[in-house]
Parts: C-alpha cells; structure tokens; sequence
C-alpha cells in the first residue's frame, strides 16, 4: 500500500518508522495495480509513489498459482474458463481482485489507513496481462467502487481456441473512462497479437482493434495512446532481465526514463480526471492524449 503521509518527526514515527497519512486531503482515491505475469510488484515502485504524490492510495500485490502445464506462476491472476465465449461478462475473470477489494475495507477499518480510503471510487490499472485484467474487470456490477480502469501493453483481443472468431475483441466497459496504452516497439504484445490475430498485426493494430470494436458508444473520456519508442518492459523499472518474456521485448528507442516519466504524468493525469473530475485535468489530459505530443505515435478518442 503507498499512500500520501505527512512526515512529522515524531518519537513515534522515528522508533516504528510507520508516517502517518496526509488526512487533510483524505478521503483517498483508489489505485489498484495488476502486475505482469511473472513481474514482481516491486518493479512498480515508480508509479505507485508517483499516484500516492498525487493523493490517492495505491495497491500493488502478486497472485501465486499454478497454472496449466502445472508450473508454479506469480501475477495478475486469471481464470481463462471465464473468457470463453459462451462465459464471458458473467462474472470476473480476475480472481485477485474480490480479495483485493476485501483487503482495502479491511484497513479502511484498522490501523494507519483506518477511515481514509474513498471506497466508492477505485480505478483498476495494468501492466501486460495485468491490464488485459484491469479493462475486462472494469464492470460495476461486479465492483460497485470501480470508476475508470487503464492498461499498458494489455489488450481485449479474444482467443480463438476458447470459441472466438479470430480477430473477435472482448466488449469493454461502456460507462466509465478508459485508457489503452501501448509502446511502438512492443515485442510482447507483437508475438501475442501475431498468434491471436496472424503474423500481418501490429501491435499498435491490437490497440486499435481493441478500442475500435471493443468501446462502443463516444463518451469523450476513452482514450488510446501508442506512445514513442516505448518497449512492453519499459513500465517495469528496475528492469529485470530474468522475469517475464523479456526475451520477446523489444529495446526501447529514446531513453526509457523519459518514457516513464510521460506514462507518470499521464497516469496521473488520468485517475485525477477520473476519480475527481477538475475540468482543469480535463485539459491537461487531452493535451498528453494528443497526437501532436512529442511522446505520442498515435492517438483516439471516443
């Protein structure tokens, strides 16, 4: 849990080293982070501390299974039975999240955090197939407290061998802000979108198609930003050569530093406008939404 402290230099805090947290601008929003698979929550340290800065509360956490070929796996959590064709929308696909959501009422009770959480407005986010997670779970039906979701390097694309079309997307939530993010040099997301949707689909195509078919409706607050140079281990930091497929990665061009401290303003920008809706971020976040960014290779709206 990160969260905005107010550091008073008490006894107290110097001997349990517990800061307590910034009430004055309670209560806090809600971030929930879903990890990458095989990518350790510690590598979103980054972001986390950049959303807390911000004024919300942000979890991060590591689901531990075993998955189909029985070996032993940490991130999001998925339950593919539920993304089938003849199962899909009926309930979450995410298995991490019901505990999640138990665990933040839990501590708005108890403790450090106890009466500062906002728990009507969380925004679920995502690395990879964390991501994927974040956008099919967003649905208030299931989460009542779930006002917006983003992901980056995730996508809504649907599995032919669980009853799909190829190149069939996964319907997205229609009545709450979405932002879909991708790096142009995404090697991950390449091998999954050549095998779901054929060799001739880029990555940036996946995006696409995911937002094109997977939102209906134009609200004005969905977005979609393919972002310069960015790599699908770019939101990960520090990198970690051993985890997840980073062989399939591509290098980031540019420098992966500015890379992130875009995807920060960003990501900021977007849960601020989303869970709190000051029409000053609401120009902020066209603005680093906009194709004309030095950032930006390519950016919608809907």
């Amino acid at each position: 849990m990160y969260y905005p402290s107010r550091f008073s230099d008490s006894v107290e805090e110097r001997n349990t080293g517990l800061v307590a947290p910034e009430s004055a601008r309670a209560p806090f929003p809600i971030v929930i982070l879903l990890p990458a698979e095989d990518v350790s929550q510690e590598s979103y340290n980054w972001l986390a501390t950049e959303l807390a800065q911000a004024g919300s509360v942000v979890a991060t956490y590591s689901w531990i299974y075993e998955d189909a070929n029985g070996q032993v796996r940490a991130g999001p959590g998925q339950q593919r039975k539920r993304l089938s064709h003849k199962r899909y929308g009926r309930k979450p696909s995410c298995p991490a999240l019901p505990a999640v959501f138990t665990a933040l009422k839990r501590l708005n009770k108890t403790g450090l955090l106890a009466n500062q959480l906002n728990l009507s407005c969380a925004v679920l986010g995502g690395h990879g197939l964390g991501g994927r997670m974040a956008l099919l779970n967003a649905n208030r039906d299931w989460f009542p407290a779930v006002c917006g979701a983003f992901s980056y390097g995730g996508h809504a694309l649907a599995d032919p061998d669980q009853g799909w079309a190829r190149r069939d997307v996964l319907p997205l939530a229609p009545d709450m802000p979405l932002l879909l993010i991708a790096g142009s040099n995404d090697g991950v997301l390449d091998t999954e979108t050549a095998y779901l949707a054929g060799s001739d689909a880029s990555p940036a195509w996946a995006l696409e198609r995911s937002f094109s078919r997977g939102i209906k409706g134009r609200r004005g607050d969905r977005h979609l930003v393919i972002v310069k140079g960015g790599s699908h281990y770019n939101f990960a930091s520090p990198r970690d050569i051993t985890t997840g497929k980073q062989f399939l990665d591509r290098r980031t061009r540019g420098h992966g530093k500015a890379v992130r401290q875009y995807l920060a303003q960003l990501l900021v920008t977007f849960c601020d406008q989303t869970c709190r809706g000051d029409p000053m971020t609401t120009a902020d976040l066209s603005a680093l939404c906009d194709a004309s960014h030095p950032m930006v290779a390519r950016a919608e709206h809907k």
